[in-house]
């Protein structure tokens, strides 16, 4: 507030500051940058509430039928243990959808709400420190346009936005990992330096029993956020003096202790024996020919990543970020003090810097390697997955630009005559590039709404219509497949005995079978 009212002052002391060496930076942020903040976060906001929206359209599909029969009959301590010993060892996945089910389908209605409050506030949450440890005051309405912007490219920018968002059962299993492990980060950057022994003592503990539920709700993620934490525990060993005490050491060793705990208990569950036992025999994972193939299946998984400039929104909007942090920054601006880092080797911080860099490419690997174990030769094709390492690169090119604008703001402003100008002109550029890539995503946004409101109105008359016929007592009810996202429906596949979604569906309508009508 005192920076303000100065700021005021100066104006009202000199009418003539319009032309002054100042006005340039300083009148920027106020007519340029709010501008740009308000019609981003208007336009990725929007796209984000009709995903959210969508959410009262969901209704049942695939392994929705298996989730929702077993929750009611079960209970959540039942499907919790259904899936330890019949299916697939994540126990923290199926006492999740417990949960999620147990209130019927209101719990996945509300769903691709409560993924996008939460990660709406953890990438904001990160912004802000990250802003602040350059020295910056952080635009809060430019942060929040920022991330809602990775927010809509995560959501709509790849192959399969339905399973991403709201499928429940792939959000709990791809997409809310990511949230969780961002909310976790802001517990590390809480707690690790808390000056309160109690509070350092239940961030450790809190690292250990997150890392160990996520090692049984989520392989992809797990593997992805475990390369994270391994790389970032050997920059933290204090002899590399980017940090000062063993604590951050100490955090990410236990969350990766945590993950390792969790994929051992999921590995050796019985469900996951039963569904290796199913799998025909393959080479070894590292043998010569599966590594070729799996480079191949990485391959195909970036060339679709790549082939989509939607991408291109992140980059840009954390450089109109940047550019705006330094400028709304008072000036002159007392020296910010030296983290603890400024004091390590000037290759320790590069490691840092380029530290997403390998998290991106070998997690993607591992994703791509995972899938190919658990799936197949055609596994890579599961854009759900890619979801763990998608969040970390969306947030790699958003940081990158940020930084890169924090860098470059000050010392374009600093040139005169054309720094003023030069620096608008990158800021509209940026801004354009942002919107317009926000913008492409709207075609298939709408495809989306489309398919998936239509899709409702058919579900809800022919579940009327089922219902009322299990109620006279039918055994045999007839089902038209309502395919959706990529998604199994029943009579996916023509031997009815193998044709497990179509069982489900029996047992969730009381039924003895469904025939198709």
């Amino acid at each position: 507030m005192s920076t303000m009212a100065a700021e005021g002052e100066e104006e009202r002391v000199s009418p003539s500051s319009h032309t002054g060496p100042e006005t340039g930076p300083r009148r920027l942020p106020r007519t340029l940058l709010p501008a740009a903040a308000a019609t981003l976060l208007a336009a990725a906001g929007a796209l984000v509430a009709v995903g959210c929206f969508l959410g009262l359209y969901i209704r049942p599909t695939s392994d929705d039928w298996c989730a929702a029969w077993k929750t009611r009959d079960l209970g959540v301590l039942g499907i919790t243990a259904d899936f330890y010993t019949t299916q697939n060892g994540r126990i923290a996945n199926a006492f999740l959808s417990g949960l999620l089910y147990r209130g019927g389908p209101a719990g996945t209605k509300i769903l691709p709400t409560l993924i996008a409050v939460l990660l709406t506030a953890a990438l904001v949450l990160l912004g802000r420190r990250l802003l602040r440890a350059l020295g910056h005051t952080p635009p809060l309405l430019l942060l929040t346009a920022c991330a809602l912007v990775l927010q809509a490219l995560l959501y709509f920018a790849g192959t399969r936005s339905y399973q991403v968002l709201l499928w429940a059962p792939a959000t709990i299993s791809h997409t809310l990992p990511s949230v969780i492990g961002l909310w976790a980060l802001l517990l590390a950057l809480a707690t690790v330096s808390h000056p309160r022994r109690a509070v350092r003592t239940a961030g450790l503990a809190g690292a250990l029993l997150i890392g160990f539920a996520l090692g049984t709700l989520s392989e992809p993620f797990a593997l992805v956020t475990g390369l994270a934490a391994a790389l970032t525990a050997v920059l933290c060993l204090p002899r590399l003096r980017l940090a000062t005490t063993w604590r951050p050491f100490t955090w990410c060793l236990l969350w990766c202790t945590g993950l390792v705990c969790g994929l051992a208990v999921l590995y050796t569950s019985p469900g996951a024996r039963w569904r290796r036992a199913q799998q025909p025999e393959k080479e070894p994972l590292l043998s010569t020919a599966e590594l070729r193939a799996t480079y191949e299946d990485w391959l195909h998984m970036w060339d679709t990543v790549t082939g989509q400039w939607a991408y291109l929104a992140a980059p840009a909007a954390g450089l109109l970020l940047g550019l705006a942090a330094t400028l709304r920054t008072p000036r002159p601006s007392p020296s910010p003090p030296l983290p603890a880092s400024a004091s390590a080797p000037r290759w320790t911080r590069a490691a840092l810097l380029l530290l997403p860099l390998p998290v991106v490419v070998l997690g993607s690997f591992a994703v791509a390697a995972g899938l190919r174990s658990g799936y197949g030769p055609t596994g890579w094709t599961y854009a759900r997955t890619w979801t763990s390492y998608l969040l970390p690169m969306e947030l790699a090119l958003c940081g990158y630009g940020a930084l890169l604008g924090a860098w470059a703001g000050p010392r374009l402003a600093a040139r005169r005559p054309a720094g003023p100008g030069t620096l608008a002109a990158c800021a509209t550029a940026a801004f354009c590039l942002t919107l317009a890539s926000t913008a492409s995503l709207v075609p298939g946004l709408q495809q989306l709404t489309t398919t998936t409101v239509a899709r409702s109105i058919a579900w809800d008359a022919q579940n009327a219509r089922i219902r009322a016929e299990a109620a006279q007592g039918a055994t045999s009810v007839g089902y038209r497949p309502l395919p959706i996202g990529s998604l199994a429906e029943p009579f996916f596949t023509a031997d009815y005995n193998r044709d497990w979604v179509a069982a489900c569906m029996s047992r969730w309508y009381g039924v003895d079978r469904i025939h198709r009508r």
